[in-house]
């Protein structure tokens, strides 16, 4: 008797484990995080975290690459595991349990070409955020919860301010992510202390203000403290 031919999985999607992404951006003094509408669908026309179903054939981080990539034309930029989320009734039609993923980016570098199953794709000013489907709203929270505790022991920016940046820009980055308002000579002093900026020995130009001076980060301390951490205290 022949052997029945094993089914061919390549394409196949796993119906009930999914991938969300939570990409965050930071522009015009604003935390953003990047949203695609949904083209078809039970959620259609409605704005959601990219994500969708893993294939047979890859494993989780690949599917989040894929994804994204498929979703947003967003790529090249580090993904990190964050957390399973399960609960019975997060999904309307069934039994899905999604692995969320996070990433920080710079929304300029960036040229947002929605695809597959998104109709459109667009950095939403965080604060801005409510009422999207599923339990996204949770991930959405439970991402920016990981992120305002990061910033108290890990460096933040590298992947979200411009090469050459100012001490405000900096600081309203971490207003942004705390929410909060920072005594500006504590966060300013705090931070030259680190010895984690190198001055460009530049000022900005056409600006309307007087001109701020221009920092970069020092890549070999900045590595040094995400690997071995700190404790800033704000």
């Amino acid at each position: 008797m022949p052997k029945e031919k094993a089914p061919n999985l390549s394409s196949e999607i796993i119906e009930d484990l999914s991938i969300d992404c939570i990409v965050f951006g930071f522009q015009k003094s604003e935390l953003k995080v990047l949203l695609v509408k949904h083209g078809g669908g039970i959620i259609k026309d409605r704005w959601a975290l990219p994500g969708g179903f893993v294939t047979y054939n890859e494993n989780i981080d690949a599917s989040a690459y894929r994804l994204l990539n498929d979703l947003t034309g967003v790529k090249e930029l580090y993904l990190e595991q964050l957390q399973a989320f399960g609960e019975v009734d997060r999904y309307p039609t069934k039994r899905v349990i999604t692995i969320a993923y996070y990433a920080l980016a710079r929304p300029d570098n960036y040229e947002l070409t929605p695809g597959f199953t998104a109709s459109d794709a667009k950095w939403f000013t965080i604060t801005e955020i409510s009422n999207l489907p599923y339990d996204h709203d949770e991930i959405l929270k439970f991402a920016w919860n990981r992120l305002k505790r990061k910033v108290k022991y890990e460096p933040i920016g590298f992947n979200l301010l411009p090469e050459k940046f100012t001490l405000l820009q900096l600081q309203d980055l971490y207003e942004a992510i705390l929410e909060t308002k920072l005594d500006k000579p504590n966060f300013r002093r705090k931070i030259m202390k680190m010895n984690l900026l190198i001055s460009c020995n530049e000022k900005q130009v056409g600006v309307s203000h007087r001109a701020a001076n221009l920092y970069r980060f020092d890549k070999q301390v900045y590595d040094r403290l995400k690997d071995e951490g700190f404790i800033f205290e704000f």
